[in-house]
């Protein structure tokens, strides 16, 4: 098949157009890497190559997009791009080149997360499910949390600012429940309110 003109759409993307009318939507680095030019006659083997080359390099400008926006983990990417209509090898495709090239760093993106929540004021569990639901590995996320500051400062303001009678049970018990699903353990907050309540009390 002939191509009968490349014309540009936008900034590095271009189109090529062949002389039966069809076109092919593609990248400056797609065209140049392939060597095109109008009146370039391409085999059906170059003709699939080019279908090829261009939808990956498509692919990994709208990857490329995606991560200059915020740091994501592999697993976010790849759900990001398979909403985006991408088929599953063409997704994969784009986390491994980024890997390859170091685009994608979890490690630091893990530890990004971790110091995130933490000076937000929410606890270990929390934390740990954040990373979880990010796709973070085992053992990146375990690393990850060892580097979790150790501070009940926050905890203890979190009480402090919301709880004016030690007394009411379901002051209480509302403060604790909004602490759990802030991530900390019972004993912590059991401990908290030790503190907060300044004399023994049967928490």
């Amino acid at each position: 098949m002939r191509i009968s003109a490349i014309r540009q759409t936008a900034p590095d993307r271009l189109k090529v157009c062949f002389e039966d009318g069809t076109e092919i939507k593609t990248t400056l680095a797609a065209v140049t890497d392939l060597r095109l030019c109008s009146g370039r006659e391409l085999s059906e083997e170059e003709l699939e190559e080019l279908r090829l080359c261009s939808l990956r390099s498509l692919a990994r400008e709208k990857a490329l997009e995606y991560l200059s926006q915020r740091q994501m983990s592999r697993r976010e990417l790849k759900t990001k791009l398979l909403q985006k209509g991408m088929d599953e090898d063409t997704a994969e495709y784009c986390i491994h080149w980024l890997s390859d090239r170091q685009l994608i760093d979890e490690e630091s993106y893990a530890a990004a997360v971790v110091r995130h929540y933490s000076a937000k004021g929410y606890g270990a569990g929390r934390v740990r499910r954040e990373l979880q639901r990010r796709g973070i590995d085992r053992e990146l996320l375990d690393e990850a949390m060892e580097q979790m500051p150790e501070d009940t400062g926050k905890l203890d303001s979190f009480i402090a600012a919301r709880l004016t009678d030690p007394e009411d049970r379901d002051q209480v018990r509302k403060i604790s429940a909004a602490l759990f699903r802030r991530g900390y353990s019972w004993e912590e907050i059991r401990s908290a309110l030790r503190r907060f309540q300044a004399e023994d009390g049967d928490w």
